[in-house]
């Protein structure tokens, strides 16, 4: 039996044994809250178990994107599973530089001033789960804080930084699975309009001070937190109470499944 399927058996006992205590009374726990943070922890611990076993870890590869003159991009990241950092620490001349574990592909297409740029591991993996460090896809990357950009990521099953405060980010979104993201939205991008779809998850967002944001939410098993001494709810919506007149302000939609989602 391949790992992944271990992995998809365990959780599916578990979950399935929580939800027959609950129908039988015996515990009085919400159960579908509990659901998200244990696949988390079963993640953490199958994490923990392949580093004991010592497997062998990924090829790192030091690469590249040239900017090629262009003054905007478009850059989709299709990352799978493992830990992905990424920041604002590339150089002038390029779009995007770091390490990649696994490798990376790259595709690049230049229209008019915009360069649209797709990035996924060198080899494709199989299956919804990746495992660590076996299958290590640990990318560290910087991207350029000078133009313009429309950022998406998407992401299985590990841990996710996303630092975009010192970049010019008009558009984001990210879409993971059974994963741990931490996210700090741009400080002076003017308007930001943003997305985050996340599965089973625990995402943290990060609104610099003097940021503006209106947000709104659409949660189905979802644990959702937002400050709202920064952002009090109106109606349907948690919004700054300077949205409208803020220089620098995100519009940020969120849509969960079995998550907790924090926004601070």
């Amino acid at each position: 039996m391949r790992r992944n399927n271990y992995f998809w058996a365990a959780f599916l006992i578990l979950a399935g044994g929580l939800l027959l205590l609950g129908n039988l009374g015996i515990i009085t726990v919400n159960v579908w809250k509990l659901l998200w943070p244990l696949f988390l922890i079963l993640i953490g611990a199958w994490f923990l178990l392949g580093s004991f076993f010592g497997y062998p870890s990924a090829e790192v590869e030091e690469a590249a994107i040239p900017l090629e003159g262009a003054t905007q991009a478009k850059i989709r990241v299709s990352h799978g599973a493992g830990r992905l950092h990424v920041d604002d620490s590339a150089r002038a001349s390029e779009l995007a530089s770091g390490t990649f574990g696994g490798g990376l592909r790259h595709r690049a297409k230049q229209d008019g001033n915009t360069l649209d740029v797709k990035m996924s591991p060198a080899r494709h993996r199989e299956g919804f789960i990746v495992w660590v460090p076996n299958h290590a896809l640990n990318w560290n990357f910087g991207l350029n804080r000078e133009i313009p950009l429309e950022l998406i990521f998407e992401t299985g099953a590990g841990e996710t930084h996303l630092d975009l405060t010192n970049l010019q980010v008009t558009d984001f979104s990210l879409e993971t699975g059974a994963s741990s993201n931490t996210v700090l939205m741009p400080a002076n991008a003017g308007y930001t309009r943003a997305k985050i779809d996340a599965g089973v998850a625990a995402v943290t967002v990060h609104i610099p001070s003097g940021v503006a944001a209106r947000i709104h939410t659409d949660s189905g098993l979802a644990a959702i937190n937002i400050d709202q001494n920064r952002f009090p709810r109106q109606g349907k919506v948690y919004q700054s109470p300077d949205y409208e007149t803020a220089a620098n302000k995100i519009e940020l939609d969120i849509d969960t499944g079995v998550s907790s989602v924090s926004v601070r």
